[in-house]
């Protein structure tokens, strides 16, 4: 198995590319835990509870967001709707010990704004952990990937992978590893019942 850092965020290339299906398949496999910094759409549920569920894990793995938002929309204009401003000296990284493994995962693309300053990048960069990028297999993701990829290399921001999900495409992987200069650690097909055991699985399977 490919050696993953303690620290990782999980972002994606856009919103609903599978990120928490990736974050949930990575706190399973590595028996980690889970943190979503800035969390919308609270009305329709939360990342946090889903990959709990899913995981099974007991809820000391899991690290309450900073922030907690109902409109299921850009955080920025979320908060905006509830008066509240998102402020990052607020937002700190749960401490662990040596050897514990912590998944965070961001809110839609790394250019999806938290206020009228900030973006998701800049919380990455603020956190200081290395990125895996969540990506679509399908028509398209070639240019949203490497467009990713260029904004995150020209931030020194540390890329630990690109995780693509859908049905295999050899020759968008292909392309991607090739201009894009990275590795793709997995290619992550469908699964049919998503559980702790078929997460863990998963895990061995994509990750190993």
């Amino acid at each position: 198995m490919a050696k993953l850092p303690e620290r990782l965020f999980v972002t994606g290339t856009d919103t609903a590319v599978g990120k928490t299906l990736v974050a949930a398949m990575l706190v399973a496999g590595l028996d980690g835990h889970y943190w979503k910094p800035v969390q919308s759409g609270c009305d329709e549920g939360t990342d946090t509870t889903w990959v709990q569920e899913k995981t099974g894990l007991s809820t000391d793995r899991f690290f309450k967001e900073a922030y907690r938002l109902k409109g299921f929309m850009s955080p920025h204009a979320a908060a905006a709707r509830e008066n509240v401003t998102i402020d990052f000296s607020t937002i700190h990284m749960p401490a662990l010990k040596a050897g514990s493994h912590l998944v965070m995962e961001g809110a839609g693309g790394l250019m999806v704004p938290l206020n009228d300053r900030w973006l998701v990048i800049d919380l990455i960069k603020r956190l200081a952990a290395p990125v895996i990028l969540v990506a679509r297999t399908t028509l398209g993701t070639i240019n949203h990937t490497l467009l990713s990829l260029e904004k995150l290399k020209a931030e020194g921001i540390d890329v630990a992978g690109v995780v693509m999900n859908g049905p295999k495409d050899e020759g968008n992987r292909k392309a991607i590893e090739h201009f894009g200069k990275v590795r793709v650690l997995a290619e992550v097909e469908p699964i049919a019942e998503i559980n702790p055991g078929s997460l863990k699985e998963a895990f061995r399977m994509y990750f190993g």
